[in-house]
């Protein structure tokens, strides 16, 4: 330990800082979601979504020397206007009062303590700022920032506009987008959500919207159970500018980069957005405990690889990650790292010691049942290269 700690400080000192911006906050860690039990016939357990997963991922990228090459991007608290661009008010009113007593619920899986109000507000003016940055390219303190990394919390992609869902209490990624549009002016902003469940809130959030291109891959049926599927398109004007690709549960590297080479890419670069958002979950690792994929941490190094090349071809290198999900202690703090690493352009000492068993798990390989849900996807991206062209 004494040897790896001391090979992360010499790599810290040797680095200079990158242009990847860093949202943290030590009061996102404070954030508390309750004791997780189903009846009295369980034993309260440490909730799902507790702190330990960010916070270590926090602390992995202290010892590796990276976050000393982090351009620190300050959070600050959203402004109920700002919230209100997606929540309606009345919602809004609601977590706030709760958060000023005990604490409460703000929908189905969405439990939270006394002052989860404010952290969540700073959760979401985190990403706000992130992306002030990313599109401005600088800091306020003039930093230069080409792309960030938010480590926010609590989680945001499922909360819908009147109710919170799965851990989430406001949308983070999807106020980002609103305010990327209404702040910052641009006309096309583009969402690749990898989180394991099916980004629902921020679905609802551009249903309707030809100006925000929303694609979910994640796994079928797990949550919310009755949403997330190929058919659900978007409408309206929005009509063409979802596209889901619910994966059978089970899938590997195999599925999750054929899906990004054959929808995801051609799908964003036809959008041709000025901003890319990536609502970054890690429970499509295969220690999850709350899903039933086989992905490594070097598989989310591939996929990083391939929306920050994305993001170099079609909107000068802008992207945001945004944390969502991931409930692996041991695990998530190495796929975060390495999408870091990926972002920043540099490699560390971290070597992740559990690669040799999940490589060699067998059907990481394409399937034939997976081949043929990204077939069906596949239909939709020239659905939307029509629509692209014709708009031209």
């Amino acid at each position: 330990m004494a040897a790896n700690a001391g090979a992360g400080t010499k790599l810290s000192s040797a680095l200079t800082k990158s242009t990847t911006g860093y949202v943290w906050h030590e009061r996102y860690m404070w954030h508390h979601a309750g004791k997780y039990t189903w009846n009295e016939w369980i034993q309260p357990t440490r909730h799902f979504e507790s702190p330990e997963s960010k916070r270590r991922l926090h602390n992995l990228l202290d010892a590796s020397g990276l976050l000393d090459c982090l351009v620190r991007v300050p959070p600050r608290l959203a402004s109920v206007e700002e919230l209100t661009r997606f929540h309606t008010l009345e919602y809004v009113g609601k977590i706030q009062s709760l958060s000023r007593a005990q604490g409460g619920e703000a929908g189905d899986f969405a439990t939270f303590g006394p002052g989860s109000y404010e952290i969540a507000c700073l959760a979401v003016g985190g990403v706000l700022n992130a992306i002030d940055a990313v599109v401005t390219g600088r800091t306020d303190t003039g930093d230069k920032v080409r792309n960030a990394y938010c480590l926010a919390r609590p989680p945001g992609h499922h909360a819908e506009k009147d109710r919170g869902m799965g851990f989430c209490l406001f949308n983070n990624v999807a106020l980002g987008a609103m305010h990327a549009r209404v702040k910052q002016g641009l006309k096309r902003v583009a969402i690749v959500d990898y989180d394991v469940h099916h980004g629902n809130g921020t679905q609802q959030a551009f249903y309707e919207d030809e100006a925000v291109l929303f694609i979910s891959i994640h796994q079928d049926s797990n949550y919310p159970a009755h949403t997330g599927y190929v058919e659900e398109n978007g409408t309206g004007k929005g009509e063409g500018t979802t596209i889901n690709i619910p994966l059978p549960p089970g899938s590997g590297s195999g599925a999750y980069f054929e899906a990004f080479d054959r929808v995801i890419l051609p799908a964003v670069r036809a959008f041709a957005p000025e901003l890319l958002l990536v609502s970054s979950g890690y429970d499509a690792g295969y220690l999850d405990p709350l899903a039933t994929m086989m992905l490594s941490s070097e598989h989310f190094r591939t996929l990083g690889q391939k929306l920050n090349g994305l993001a170099e071809d079609v909107c000068d290198g802008r992207i945001v990650y945004v944390h969502e999900g991931g409930y692996s202690d041991l695990y998530v703090p190495f796929c975060g790292h390495a999408i870091v690493e990926e972002l920043t352009k540099r490699r560390t000492g971290v070597r992740d010691c559990m690669l040799t068993d999940v490589h060699q798990w067998g059907y990481q390989e394409l399937q034939p049942h997976q081949d043929a849900v990204i077939k069906k996807c596949e239909a939709l991206v020239t659905a939307l290269k029509r629509r692209m062209a014709g708009m031209k």
